[in-house]
């Protein structure tokens, strides 16, 4: 009977710790493994078409993860979406005219915003605005493009 009761324990441990290692593999997958907050500045961007952009999206520069998006919302008297990125600040030295684009991660990849610095002498700090920036591509708009397109041509 003990060992029974010893064996009954080590497959309860080895259960409780298969549970704990996928909780903690569904926090990676989720992007929702850090829990503390780091020191962080905020700027903001406003894109035409923000896409499939999402909160917690990467933010990166020379394909470097610097950040993350923090708020989309849709600003009502210019029809565009605002997109507000939290910067790590350690990277407080992205200067005045940086450019900001969506692109995607692979072909059917998660969307990220991409930051290209510019070359002015001013850095970007706390409330600031990317002014240039180039919204996400959204595939079935360029699919139908491309098929009107060679309809066209054939006329």
């Amino acid at each position: 009977m003990q060992h029974t009761s010893t064996q009954d324990t080590f497959v309860g441990l080895f259960v409780a710790s298969g549970i704990v290692g996928l909780f903690f593999l569904a926090l990676q997958v989720s992007n929702l493994s850090s829990f503390t907050e780091r020191d962080s500045y905020t700027i903001t961007a406003r894109f035409e078409n923000s896409g499939g952009l999402k909160i917690k999206s990467p933010v990166s520069a020379a394909g470097v993860k610097i950040g993350r998006v923090s708020a989309i919302s849709f600003d009502r008297k210019t029809y565009q979406s605002v997109v507000k990125l939290n910067i790590d600040a350690q990277y407080n030295t992205l200067p005045e005219d940086t450019t900001a684009s969506i692109f995607t991660a692979g072909l059917l990849g998660e969307q990220y915003v991409n930051l290209e610095p510019g070359g002015s002498d001013e850095f970007l700090k706390e409330g600031g605005k990317i002014e240039i920036t180039q919204s996400a591509i959204i595939l079935e708009k360029a699919i139908g493009q491309f098929l009107f397109k060679s309809a066209e041509e054939k006329k």
